[in-house]
């Protein structure tokens, strides 16, 4: 258990579907409003029914002023990584350092064939995780670049443009390697509540400060992003403990569940989904979202 003494920061989980499109961008230009500090985005470039991931985060950056946006994560193995530095530097460049990088090491791999990517195994992905990441790195470094790996050759190119600021690259990654990946290189972790628990993130979370230790690292380098689901309902009907996948209850009861995963599990972001409707998503940022901060600077001055 630990806590990192992170600044809270809160999001919102966007879907990319190519349905209602103009939803999407309301939604998106409504979280700029309403002082989200993230927004997330899937992606899943095989996916029909999605929007490509990247080319609608520059649109909504576009369309917006404040919010931050990111791939939550993006797929490694579609995306090169030279060129997802490129991209990602002039995403953030244009809209004066609004944009991050949440990462992964791919899934759904006949998907990924389909659309003509590599199938990888799962120690190749993470070696090609870790390839990537040193690319990106590299090309954001500013100076020439030759790289030859297992997976990746990059044979003298002249870096450009340069973000406008210092984009963390955020592992979207579940396994004992990877979260040892993450914590020697990482500069965050996105796990997703309906499908790894609070009481899930325990050892992993552990695995992470173990190898930020080992790679001469201070653990609270490594920021812990959590992907939440539920709803804000008048019943407690989950989020009481750390076995649950989703939050459901009333504002206190939220308040109570984000501060323990921020005081006792570390997270410190936090993005949103399933909140559908207006009046909950402004409730959410302008209640919930300040009483959490509230109450974990409680926390953290009692324990000094």
């Amino acid at each position: 258990m630990a806590d990192y003494g992170h600044e809270l920061e809160f999001g919102y989980f966007v879907d990319p579907g190519t349905d209602d499109p103009q939803r999407t961008l309301e939604l998106a230009s409504m979280f700029d409003e309403f002082g989200y500090d993230l927004i997330g985005i899937q992606d899943h470039p095989y996916q029909q029914k999605h929007f490509d991931t990247l080319a609608l985060i520059g649109y909504i950056l576009g369309q917006t002023e404040r919010v931050r946006v990111f791939p939550d994560v993006a797929n490694l193995p579609l995306r090169p990584p030279a060129m997802l530095a490129k991209t990602a530097s002039t995403l953030d460049v244009l809209s004066n350092g609004r944009f991050e990088l949440g990462l992964g090491a791919g899934a759904f791999w006949e998907a990924i064939r389909a659309i003509g990517g590599p199938v990888r195994e799962p120690a190749d992905a993470l070696a090609a995780l870790r390839e990537g990441t040193e690319i990106i790195r590299a090309f954001w470094g500013g100076d020439a670049l030759r790289y030859r790996g297992e997976f990746y050759e990059i044979a003298g190119l002249q870096p450009g443009p340069m973000p406008a600021h210092d984009i963390g690259i955020w592992f979207g990654v579940l396994g004992p390697r990877a979260m040892r990946l993450t914590g020697e290189i990482a500069d965050g972790w996105i796990p997703s509540m309906g499908r790894i628990p609070p009481a899930e993130c325990v050892w992993r979370n552990a695995l992470i400060d173990e190898a930020a230790h080992a790679a001469g690292r201070d653990p609270a380098a490594i920021r812990r992003i959590y992907n939440i689901g539920g709803d804000v309902s008048p019943v407690i009907e989950s989020g009481g403990d750390d076995s649950d996948t989703e939050i459901v209850g009333p504002r206190d009861h939220w308040v109570d569940v984000l501060t323990r995963l921020t005081v006792d599990h570390g997270f410190s972001t936090f993005i949103l989904r399933s909140v559908t409707t207006a009046p909950k998503l402004r409730m959410f940022i302008e209640e919930i979202a300040p009483a959490v901060k509230d109450r974990v600077a409680e926390v953290r001055a009692a324990r000094g």
